[in-house]
């Protein structure tokens, strides 16, 4: 039998709290945590340094999904398996956000995700927050059977799957995956969603993100160009959930150089920058609407755990994580028996 506080949502989630709240922006960091060249990172060290950027007060780990190494593609992200990776990362850490960007829906079925999410989500003490997208490496579709130019639907097919079959006891679901009665899923989120983050368009039209998603991740761009992206969305969500508070985040590439004026120079998805021009720019971005931006090492020249500490020091405290009492001990989890 499960015991399910389902009048709980997912702003109760510890993980979406620490990251989101409105008028705030928030750090988090991509894995790996590290410079590398070509595609393959050493993973080396990995556990320390999310215990510095948890320490350090950055809001949020974040966990690539790349199945399969594509040559042509140049980046395997953290190389393990996301789940797997999730559930270790969780074991070494405490209170920092566990983010995902983002899961590939189409390739996978969702009561497989659903399972998954919810397990590492339960693990972590409701840490969770689900980035999600429908994949953009033409590689990985016949691989798994999956035909690209579906991708669309089966995205909007697994997202109604995976949540339905985590708010519902023993659910009667038929999809396009299967069908699934007399049966159920466990363990249901430790509240009661798991956050789900649309990653990129996905597809989808922008009201169907603002109408079905929890927040919206899109790419670095210019401030100026960003403010326009931002304003469409607060537009669209006002229209959609009027008074809703639907984050949206993005990512960015750093080489942080030690030379604290270094001026802005563009690099991939990002800037070649010293922490001041850092600490400017994520201002700016406060400042038009951006609730999380995402470092990515990869494109740096200094070792990670540097970084970090100047990051930590000089530039964090301008974007703290979000203060959250966890409930922790009030959840009821599973009760074995009839």
């Amino acid at each position: 039998m499960l015991i399910h506080n389902v009048e709980r949502s997912f702003h109760e989630n510890d993980g979406f709290r620490r990251m989101f709240t409105p008028d705030h922006l928030t750090l988090g960091v991509f894995f790996p945590i590290e410079a590398f060249t070509l595609d393959q990172p050493t993973m080396h060290n990995q556990v320390n340094l999310a215990k510095q950027a948890e320490l350090g007060g950055m809001a949020a780990l974040w966990f690539r999904d790349v199945p399969l190494r594509d040559p042509k593609f140049g980046d395997i992200g953290q190389i393990f398996d996301p789940w797997v990776y999730l559930g270790y990362i969780a074991a070494q850490t405490s209170t920092i956000a566990l983010a995902t960007g983002a899961i590939v829906l189409p390739i996978r079925h969702p009561l497989h995700t659903a399972k998954a999410a919810a397990s590492v989500d339960q693990l972590s003490k409701g840490r969770l927050v689900l980035g999600i997208a429908s994949g953009d490496r033409p590689v990985e579709f016949p691989a798994f059977g999956v035909e690209m130019q579906f991708r669309g639907d089966l995205f909007r097919e697994h997202l109604r799957v995976f949540r339905q079959s985590l708010s519902v006891t023993y659910p009667t679901i038929s999809s396009y995956y299967g069908a699934m009665a007399g049966a159920d899923l466990v363990p249901k989120p430790f509240a009661s969603s798991i956050p789900t983050m649309i990653v990129g368009q996905s597809q989808q039209e922008l009201s169907w993100i603002a109408q079905n998603g929890d927040g919206w991740f899109m790419y670095p761009r210019p401030v100026t160009l960003q403010k326009n992206v931002v304003d469409e969305w607060r537009k669209i969500v006002d229209a959609e959930k009027p008074g809703a508070f639907l984050p949206f985040g993005q990512s960015l590439y750093i080489d942080l150089n030690e030379d604290p004026y270094y001026p802005a120079t563009p690099i991939h998805l990002g800037y070649r920058i010293g922490r001041n021009g850092l600490t400017e720019l994520l201002g700016h971005l406060q400042m038009i609407g951006v609730n999380h931006v995402i470092l990515n090492l990869k494109y740096g020249r200094r070792p990670a755990d540097e970084v970090l500490d100047e990051l930590i020091e000089y530039v964090v405290p301008h974007f703290p994580a979000v203060h959250t009492n966890s409930r922790s001990e009030n959840h009821v989890h599973l009760a074995v028996g009839g």
